[in-house]
């Protein structure tokens, strides 16, 4: 018999699994948990975003070359990537509350520190330690959601998060630029300052369920961060024109020590990388379909730049026209979440990447001189079909996991997303790099990309992958009865 926590049954609505989970936060500390989690949500987001204004302004008053100050950005990304699966290990035995608050802190101090930054080698340890707190905050949020909202309601958490997230993108560029217009560059690192204040003063209302009394694998964390450093780090190197040879070391580097680090984790009881968690089907279909969306949606956004600007769209224009997708994104998304309580995440992420396909292959066959409205029409459908996939995922992976592996589900979830993000922008610089990176062979190559992420969620309706098996609804059954 198993007991309830331990239950492998997944989370799809009217399945058994929905009756061990929890019922939520009562109400008004859930609104105000909420507005927490949002807030750090959003701080993160816009603090990964926010930079990319500033930095022909910091390059001219640090007196570095632009190509220098881009590893303002590129290092938050990596550390980012580096530290969500080992600090979500952490937070499962120091606490979710704890860690979720403690990053949070950590961050705020560093965004500080930015005002007392006269060179560029100071602004980077600067922002690997503003990283190291937005990896914090990252690595618990979905856990911390799932506590928060009743298992009926969890996919409209997710969704509302997703909405938070897309909007601070989307917001990120213009909230830089307004500050620069009236402040030095310190004070874009700033702005999100606020943020952090007012999640840390609400974050008396998080949940705060009992941690794990376990021990964290410390060389595990240190295998798992190296490996995704070593990956990530020799791909951008090659990217940006260092040796072919010695970028091509750094990966296979990585790629080697991740062997190691995965034939270490199998059988771990609770491991860094969540091989317990992928070796279920159903979050391994949802992961890899995850993975390949994020890729493809940052192709098409690194990329859709460069080709409107050669089509004569100036930048504001070619704003404009990116604008439709975050937009309807954040119309599509809430309703997506709140559709997964009730519709099967297959169903629902088959529709999305059927939608995305079809925009995809038409921003691909744009006529040669477009107006505003042939690509503005074009990327809104792209949005659509991105946020109509993408929460439903995100709920199918939390909600499968077992309650004391939430935070290592939620920290698959974003590792994936920056993972995919990562891959997105380097596939579309490689591309650029090529000659071929500012014509229909992006979106091409992302409509290829969202083919697979549809199969994979097609895939999940399948009885066996989607179902429980009779032997286990059999055990859970009882053990469930003997909670009530």
């Amino acid at each position: 018999m198993l007991p309830p926590h331990q239950s492998s049954l997944p989370a799809e609505p009217g399945s058994v699994r929905q009756a061990e989970m929890s019922d939520g936060l009562p109400l008004p500390r859930r609104l105000f948990a909420v507005a927490s989690l949002g807030c750090g949500s959003a701080l993160v987001i816009i603090d990964g975003g926010i930079a990319n204004v500033a930095l022909p302004t910091i390059a001219r008053d640090l007196g570095v070359a632009p190509s220098s100050v881009v590893s303002i950005v590129t290092v938050y990304q990596v550390m980012l990537v580096m530290l969500l699966l080992p600090f979500a290990g952490l937070g499962e035995r120091i606490g979710l509350k704890r860690t979720y608050q403690a990053g949070q802190v950590i961050f705020a101090v560093a965004t500080l520190l930015c005002f007392f930054a006269k060179s560029l080698p100071f602004l980077l340890i600067v922002r690997a330690v503003q990283a190291i707190g937005a990896a914090g905050v990252l690595s618990v949020s979905s856990a911390l959601i799932r506590q928060t909202y009743p298992a009926s309601q969890l996919g409209r958490g997710l969704g509302i998060n997703s909405v938070i997230v897309t909007s601070s993108a989307a917001a990120a560029p213009t909230i830089g630029g307004l500050v620069l217009a009236v402040a030095p560059w310190p004070w874009v690192f700033a702005s999100s300052l606020p943020f952090a204040v007012i999640s840390i003063a609400l974050g008396r209302s998080l949940p705060n369920p009992s941690p794990r009394l376990a021990h964290l694998d410390l060389i595990g964390a240190i295998m798992c961060a190296g490996m995704f450093g070593l990956i990530i780090g020799g791909a951008e190197s090659l990217v940006h024109g260092d040796s072919p040879v010695v970028s091509g070391a750094i990966v296979a580097a990585g790629a080697a020590l991740g062997w190691f680090f995965v034939r270490r984790e199998i059988g771990a009881p609770a491991p860094i990388l969540p091989v317990d968690l992928l070796a279920r089907p159903i979050i391994a279909l949802s992961a890899v379909g995850s993975l390949t969306a994020f890729t493809a949606s940052m192709t098409l956004l690194v990329s859709t730049p460069f080709r409107l600007s050669a089509m004569g769209f100036t930048a504001t224009q070619i704003g404009a026209c990116i604008a439709p997708w975050p937009l309807t994104n954040m119309i599509v998304a809430p309703l997506s979440g709140f559709l997964s309580d009730r519709v099967p995440a297959g169903i629902l992420g088959g529709i999305g990447m059927a939608v995305t396909l079809v925009a995809l292959t038409l921003l691909a066959t744009m006529p040669a001189d477009p107006s505003y409205f042939d690509v503005a029409w074009r990327m809104a459908l792209c949005g659509s079909g991105f946020g109509l996939y993408l929460p439903p995922n995100a709920r199918l992976i939390v909600g499968s996991a077992p309650r004391e592996r939430a935070a290592a589900a939620g920290g698959l979830v974003s590792t994936v997303r920056l993972t995919g993000q990562t891959i997105g922008a380097t596939l579309a610089a490689a591309l650029l790099a090529a000659g071929i990176g500012a014509g229909a062979v992006p979106p091409l190559a992302a409509a290829g990309l969202a083919l697979i992420a549809g199969l994979c969620s097609i895939a999940r309706l399948r009885p066996s992958i989607r179902s429980p098996s009779i032997t286990e609804v059999r055990d859970e059954v009882p053990a469930l009865r003997q909670t009530r």
